[in-house]
């Protein structure tokens, strides 16, 4: 796998933090496939409808916003932000969390950086049964 020059500079941000550290937590890049949306709302009407067909419901989230690019799936790098709430479809539960994307992958696992923006991601809970 290679990194474009800003994920490279992203990444030395991230082991500088984690070295040296700041008032802030240091969080680690991740890499993957991930909803993201523009809006905490957008991901939480996600959940509500996400019936096992991911597309389909992509599709029905981004014509309640009049927004065909409101939601994706799309393989990036980020950096996890805060847990901002909660949710559960019909068998599943969800943190929803800030994300901020710093690189988008291709097909063949090289990342390109981007200008880092903030989207919103959902991310499965573990459930323990009592």
């Amino acid at each position: 796998m290679s990194f474009a020059p800003g994920v490279a500079a992203a990444l030395l941000v991230v082991l500088h933090t984690l070295l040296f550290g700041t008032a802030a937590q240091a969080q680690e890049v991740e890499i993957g496939p991930s909803l993201i949306c523009d809006s905490e709302k957008q991901v939480q009407r996600f959940i509500a409808l996400y019936d096992g067909d991911a597309r389909a419901t992509i599709n029905a989230v981004n014509r309640e916003a009049n927004d065909a690019t409101a939601c994706g799936v799309v393989t990036t790098a980020y950096v996890r932000g805060p847990q901002i709430a909660n949710a559960r479809s019909k068998d599943k539960s969800f943190s929803i969390a800030q994300i901020l994307v710093v690189g988008i992958a291709d097909d063949d696992g090289s990342v390109e950086s981007v200008t880092p923006a903030v989207f919103y991601s959902l991310f499965p809970v573990e459930e323990i049964e009592v």
